[in-house]
């Protein structure tokens, strides 16, 4: 039988026969009947019959419609009689501070000797918020910027999702802020809500986006990822540390980044390494010797768990060996600081040689035999290992890591965003050809704790127009956007670290400073009335 015509009734398209059928929400259409165009709706012919099951639609619009983002339609496909196809990242936005300051500036204020937080650390800037931005406003900015960029129409987002560690209200969550945005499309039919744990909620964010995705609850719409925090911290070297800003990620089917389905490993404990008790201040309590010891603990179960589950899809294929880091062509890593990212890649290393046989010989674990006989679980705080292992990966790093840390070195640690901001980094630095069929291997960790490893499979298609080609062309703006930043000396930031401590918890305000030093287009805090309402105004774009 041939495809059945569509006839419209109201806002609605009804196959002929059993409309019970009908699965494909009003909603979705909006958008192709109000815009010009030709609107073509057909069914596949196993919905000519009343038992059949899901409806499937399959929209197409005539070439006098405007292009958009990317392949990405205004509307995902309907769903499926099968697992939606290759669900991953679409599209993603970054959002940081206009302002950062520069490390070498804060050792001589700190008065400790150069290279502490450049060459310890290897961080260069450090971009920080005034009390005109929170947490709501930097993720207001980084999804009204993420719809601009992708032209999508609001009521094609059917979960909004958003993971934080930045509290400005032990009730109420940013989600129901941003829901502010889909007012004027009327959509309010949006599932998901805040999820936190430290620096985890942002990957959990994620999980969950595409765990409906590829769930019966999954409508056909887009999903929508927010992570965003503001990293400070008490006078001292750990304010070195800190940071601010926002990813937002566009989640669907056919994605030019796939999240590998069944290759996840984690590792979930109770530990005191980093919390945030006291509601009175920013500032989290931190056992930082524990933090580090706890993030590479973390790092060795998660990557075990993930190499055991890939492993045992190859078996399934006829793939007898190991999986090592030569299967991962890039590496990102939450980033507290850069350093640290470059001690996770050799600790990764570490794990692979010991797996090897002590009669293997092989030229990128020179140096190492020494400590073969070492346990994991003994080596935590061995620096003679350390040493040697960041020796015997440095090649390694350089080629799989490195790239990622760019928005890192610049803008600092960003809490739950730092893992995304370092996928955008990854993306800013190489061409589409450079990422094509790769797999990315992804570290996210979050204190007290929560941690996983997975990965993302990149796509074949690097022709002109495609999936991949857009979403690599959209970030390659982020080095000249972190260079068009202004530079506050130490002074004026910690002046402005003293601004917000002086307004946090405070009510019947409005923020000091100039909107003026914010990016065009930036969402800003206008004020908090006398019962904690907060009102919020966008900057000209």
């Amino acid at each position: 039988m041939g495809f059945a015509a569509l006839k419209m009734k109201g806002d609605l398209c009804l196959p002929p026969r059993g409309p019970q059928l009908l699965s494909l929400c009003a909603v979705c259409l909006l958008p192709f009947l109000s815009t010009p165009g030709v609107l073509t709706c057909s069914v596949a012919p196993s919905v000519a019959t009343a038992s059949s099951s899901p409806l499937q639609f399959f929209i197409s619009r005539s070439s006098t419609h405007p292009s958009r983002f990317s392949t990405i339609p205004a509307v995902p496909l309907a769903k499926m009689n099968a697992w939606p196809k290759d669900v991953g990242i679409l599209a993603m936005e970054v959002y940081f501070p206009a302002q950062y300051v520069d490390q070498t500036d804060l050792e001589k204020y700190n008065n400790v000797e150069a290279g502490r937080y450049t060459v310890g650390l290897s961080q260069t800037h450090m971009g920080f918020c005034s009390v005109q931005e929170d947490i709501n406003s930097l993720c207001l900015t980084v999804v009204q910027r993420l719809m601009e960029r992708t032209k999508l129409p609001w009521e094609s987002v059917g979960r909004l999702e958003v993971g934080t560690e930045t509290i400005i209200d032990k009730s109420k969550a940013v989600k129901t802020v941003l829901m502010e945005l889909f007012q004027n499309s009327g959509n309010t039919d949006i599932e998901g809500i805040d999820t936190t744990n430290a620096c985890y909620g942002g990957t959990a964010s994620l999980f969950n986006a595409a765990n409906w995705m590829e769930s019966s609850s999954w409508d056909g719409r887009y999903a929508v990822v927010v992570c965003g925090d503001i990293a400070v911290y008490p006078k001292g070297n750990i304010r070195s540390t800190g940071g601010a800003g926002a990813v937002a990620m566009l989640l669907g089917p056919e994605a030019p980044l796939v999240l590998e389905r069944g290759l996840r490993g984690t590792h979930m404990a109770n530990v005191y390494d980093f919390y945030k008790p006291d509601g009175s201040t920013e500032y989290p309590v931190i056992d930082a010797k524990l933090s580090i010891q706890c993030y590479l603990q973390a790092l060795d179960r998660c990557y075990a768990v993930y190499r055991q589950k890939i492993q045992n899809q190859w078996k399934q294929a006829g793939i007898d060996r190991p999986f090592t880091l030569d299967d991962l062509q890039f590496m990102i890593f939450h980033t507290p600081f850069c350093k640290m990212s470059q001690k996770s890649l050799a600790r990764l290393m570490f794990n692979d040689f010991l797996s090897t046989g002590s009669n293997t010989q092989i030229s990128c674990y020179k140096g190492l035999e020494a400590f073969r006989g070492l346990k994991l679980e003994d080596t935590y705080n061995n620096k003679e290992l350390e040493k040697a292992l960041q020796k015997a990966s440095l090649d390694m790093f350089n080629r799989k890591t490195k790239a990622s840390l760019y928005l890192s070195t610049h803008n600092g640690n960003m809490y739950t965003s730092s893992l995304y901001g370092c996928l955008a980094s990854l993306l800013s630095q190489h061409s589409a050809q450079d990422l094509a069929s790769s797999r990315i291997g992804a570290f996210s960790y979050g204190s007290g704790l929560a941690a996983s490893f997975f990965s993302l499979q990149v796509s074949q298609d690097t022709s002109p127009g495609s999936p991949l080609e857009k979403l690599v062309s959209s970030m390659s703006d982020l080095p000249k956007r972190l260079a068009s930043r202004k530079r506050a000396s130490a002074e004026e930031f910690a002046a402005v670290m003293e601004q917000r401590e002086q307004f946090y918890n405070k009510v019947d305000f409005s923020p000091p400073g100039d909107i003026k030093n914010l990016f065009p287009g930036t969402w800003y805090l206008e004020r908090v009335d006398g019962l904690y309402r907060r009102k919020y105004a966008r900057c000209p774009v």
